[in-house]
């Protein structure tokens, strides 16, 4: 009797989904434990399962104000971001002009940039403006990364779009703003949901300028997740269920634009 062959390929696959799944399954076991059960023994589940962690989220408002900020900023930021960066994707799909390729890398070179050299300007700016601790003010200093992503993204998916939609568009009595709304913009879905993607997860996951351009109005959920210590020290069950609701958001937008993501792959824009 021959024993069954061992998958080479699938063995890796479930060792790396292992390596993957390991810190969230850690995650949501810290979450249902009580803070004493989590510095005292070491175990693979909750022995004393609780949800009081979740309950003190939902119902303290320095916890869940935090959500509702985050989800505020990066809903403007994502729409501020697409808004305009569709325009000038459409330019550098379709024209060519002095300086066009220099000024497509200048606009990749402000996303190269780390945040922390910005983070200083942004304040002082913000703060003499009347901008500081407001949603938009952290919406903004985000586009200044997510825009030059915005157009490298959507300029390669327009480029995908032959000239001779437009052309035909025009004889047919459209307007620009007509046109690309009615014919363009479908055609490129899957790049806008794309692009949305990208500007969700930055924004939602970037804390240094949020918390740097924040104080107590518009102060996100990163924000409080690293400012949260009491007398007693850190309390590890309340921040392990602020990290499980964390992922919700991310893990939801995935879901939505998944087949968008594929396309994206596929046309080797992303």
């Amino acid at each position: 009797m021959s024993l069954p062959r061992i998958n080479g390929r699938a063995v890796v696959m479930v060792l790396y989904l292992a390596f993957l799944l390991v810190p969230i399954y850690w995650l949501i076991n810290m979450s249902l434990k009580s803070n004493a059960e989590i510095l005292g023994s070491f175990s693979l589940w909750p022995r004393n399962l609780t949800f009081e962690n979740y309950v003190t989220i939902f119902t303290d408002p320095a916890w869940y104000w935090g959500y509702i900020n985050s989800i505020i900023y990066v809903t403007m930021n994502t729409v501020i971001s697409i808004t305009v960066a569709l325009p000038a994707a459409y330019a550098f799909s379709r024209y060519t002009f002095m300086g066009d390729k220099h000024l497509f890398f200048w606009l990749l070179t402000n996303r190269m940039a780390p945040p922390a050299v910005f983070a200083l300007p942004f304040f002082q700016l913000y703060s003499s403006v009347g901008l500081f601790d407001t949603h938009i003010a952290v919406a903004l200093a985000h586009t200044l990364f997510n825009v030059p992503l915005a157009v490298w993204i959507l300029e390669g998916f327009m480029r995908g779009v032959p000239k001779e939609i437009d052309e035909t568009a025009y004889i047919d009595g459209y307007g620009f703003g007509r046109f690309f709304v009615k014919i363009f913009m479908p055609l490129i879905a899957s790049g806008i949901g794309v692009t949305a993607f990208f500007c969700f997860m930055f924004s939602w996951v970037e804390l240094l300028l949020s918390r740097t351009l924040t104080s107590v109005n518009a102060k996100p959920i990163a924000a409080t997740m690293t400012r949260t210590v009491s007398a007693s020290g850190l309390d590890w069950g309340v921040l392990a269920a602020a990290g499980v609701l964390t992922i919700v958001p991310g893990a939801l937008v995935i879901y939505f634009v998944r087949n968008y993501i594929a396309k994206g792959f596929a046309l080797g824009r992303v």
